[in-house]
Order: structure tokens, then C-alpha cells, then sequence
């Protein structure tokens, strides 16, 4: 078969059967009536085996050692392959993101393009003051994708870009909910703990119903900032969670505060007084929680509360006795 029909037949082009020739790869070894080269059927085969290594990835160099050397091994260049693989597609989904995050930004003209790269490149930047001035800028610009953001503050490990992370995405709204959202349920606990974190500093109801949902995370620090923030957001959701905390000594000093500002509404005092009360009566808890329940109860108005505390001064560990009569004093005083 001459080089037009082997052409035509394979998809191979005549320009690449020639280059092939050129190297050594694959040669025509038979001749026409005519004199011309012509290739036989083995030839053609293995015009199919090498574009088939290059499908690949081999180079050409390669696919001569893999056609033609008896004791290539395969394994090692298949493994190299499948490296410099993962190395393109990992540049490649690089790219595709940033571009994404490009278009997310809905650039006027080529000069905003500039602005948002600039930004993306600054909070990817090694250094921790870079990074920051980029979360505050991205802010005031409004230039920098949500989704950038998220994934920056999810992992971000200096507290301080953290905390301008945090503060640059409230100001975007709730738009990085979603984001979040799957940063709640993350495999990696420093990212879960990040996610709650910057939820709790997003307003709206969208983000409420968020932490209401978070209070059920099997995380208990997810759990635990859920708790104190709706806390402050005036939701009794809360409660269970808050009362487990000051029983753990898990930043147990702020859900006790916020125990106590939920208690500054009447219908919820005797219900968080309830609580405190049945942890203490409910089965055996350790003197330093019972101490800490008993002093969770400190902020805590209405009758319930100041019943419990009664009792509570006759109780058999010193300490706790002394705390409620302590608190009873005070709350006699005012």
C-alpha cells in the first residue's frame, strides 16, 4: 500500500508517515511494480501500535524503545506518565478555577481582569501581611470572587488574615453560605472549626438557619461556636447546647454568658434555669461542673433559678455551697 492510501486508511498524515520514516519508527518495506515503497501489512500495524503509545502521552523517543527494545520495561514510564498526568490536570483545574473565579467577579474590561488576578495572586501570597492587605482591599473593592474567599479563609492559619477573611466575606453577604456549607462538613477539623467561624459572623436569617443546623454536627467545637453565636442572635435553639459547654468547661465562661442573655427575656429564664438545674439533679457530674453550673445560674433571674441556688448552698461539696450563698447574697443585694 503506498503512503496516499496508508494515509487516507489510518488518519495518519502522509507529512507524519515520512517523519516517521525520517527516525526509524516505521518504514516502508515493500516495492511496487513500479519501484515505489510500498507498506505491508506489518508495517501498518505498526503504524497503529505507535499511535496508540502516543495516545499515551509517549514521546516519540519512547515509543521506538517500547516497540523495539526486548527488555523495556513498562512499568516505570507508565508510572512517570501517570505523575505528569496529574501535574497537568492539577495546573490545568488551577487555571479553570481561577478563570471561573475571573468571570464570577463580571470584569468590565481587561483593566478589572488585572484587578482580580492581582487580588487572587495576593491571597495565595506566602506572606501574611499580603495576604491581609488583600482580604481588606478585596472588601472596600468588592473585587475578589466569594469563592475565593472561602477557600482562602478555610485555609488560612495566621489568626489575624483569618480575622480580615472573616470580616471581607460578611461584607460580601451570604452569597459564601454554600461554600461554607460544605467547609461545615469537611473531613479536616481545623476546617470545619474556620467554616463555623466565619458563618457565625454573616447576618440574615439564611445564616441562622445554618448554625441552627450546625448545632447537630457530630463536631462538638462546631457545635460549640453554632451554640454561641446563635446565642447571641437571641436564639433559644441554643440552650442544650450552651449548658453541655459550661458542664464540659468548654469555653464554658462565654456560654455562660450567653446563657445569661438569652435569660434576659422572661419567657426563657425558668426554661435555661430548668436546664442548669437537671444537669445538676440528673445524675452524677463532677465537683468542677457542678461548681461551674452552679455559677452558670449567677445571671440567671426568676424564681427557678434562685430556688435552685437555695438549695444548692446546703449541697455536700464545699465549694459549691459557698458559690450559691455567694450568689444568693448578691442577688439579695440588688
Amino acid at each position: 500500500m503506498l503512503i496516499g492510501e496508508v494515509a487516507r486508511r489510518s488518519g495518519v498524515s502522509a507529512r507524519m508517515l515520512r517523519h516517521y520514516d525520517a527516525l526509524g519508527l516505521v518504514r516502508p518495506t515493500g516495492r511496487s511494480g513500479a519501484g515505489y515503497r510500498e507498506y505491508s501489512d506489518e508495517d501498518i500495524r505498526r503504524i497503529f501500535h505507535i499511535e496508540s503509545l502516543r495516545s499515551l502521552g509517549l514521546s516519540l523517543r519512547d515509543v521506538g524503545r517500547a516497540l523495539d527494545d526486548p527488555g523495556f520495561a513498562p512499568s516505570e514510564l507508565v508510572d512517570d506518565l501517570v505523575r505528569r498526568t496529574r501535574e497537568r490536570i492539577a495546573a490545568e483545574t488551577e487555571l479553570l478555577t481561577r478563570l471561573s473565579r475571573i468571570s464570577a467577579a463580571e470584569p468590565g474590561d481587561w483593566r478589572d481582569v488585572l484587578q482580580v488576578v492581582a487580588l487572587l495572586r495576593e491571597l495565595g501570597s506566602k506572606s501574611a501581611e499580603k495576604r491581609q492587605r488583600a482580604a481588606l482591599s478585596s472588601a472596600e473593592e468588592g473585587a475578589a470572587p466569594v469563592e475565593a474567599l472561602v477557600e482562602a479563609v478555610l485555609g488560612e492559619t495566621d489568626p489575624h488574615v483569618a480575622g480580615a477573611l472573616r470580616w471581607a466575606l460578611a461584607r460580601s453577604g451570604t452569597a459564601g453560605l454554600a461554600p461554607l456549607a460544605d467547609g461545615l462538613a469537611s473531613p479536616v477539623a481545623e476546617v470545619r472549626k474556620r467554616a463555623v467561624q466565619s458563618v457565625a459572623e454573616i447576618t440574615g436569617d439564611e445564616a441562622t438557619a445554618l448554625l441552627r443546623e450546625a448545632l447537630a454536627n457530630p463536631d462538638a467545637v462546631v457545635r460549640g461556636y453554632a451554640a454561641l453565636a446563635l446565642g447571641a442572635r437571641g436564639v433559644a435553639d441554643a440552650v442544650p447546647a450552651l449548658v453541655d459547654m459550661v458542664v464540659e468547661g468548654t469555653n464554658d465562661v462565654d456560654a455562660a454568658d450567653a446563657l445569661s442573655a438569652l435569660a434576659s427575656r422572661a419567657a426563657q429564664a425558668d426554661r435555661i434555669a430548668g436546664a442548669l438545674v437537671d444537669r445538676l439533679s440528673g445524675g452524677p457530674v463532677e465537683a468542677p461542673a457542678r461548681r461551674r453550673l452552679t455559677q452558670a445560674l449567677a445571671d440567671i433571674p426568676g424564681i427557678t433559678a434562685t430556688r435552685a441556688l437555695t438549695d444548692l448552698s446546703h449541697d455536700e461539696d464545699r465549694a459549691v455551697a459557698l458559690t450559691a450563698t455567694y450568689i444568693l447574697g448578691i442577688r439579695d443585694a440588688r
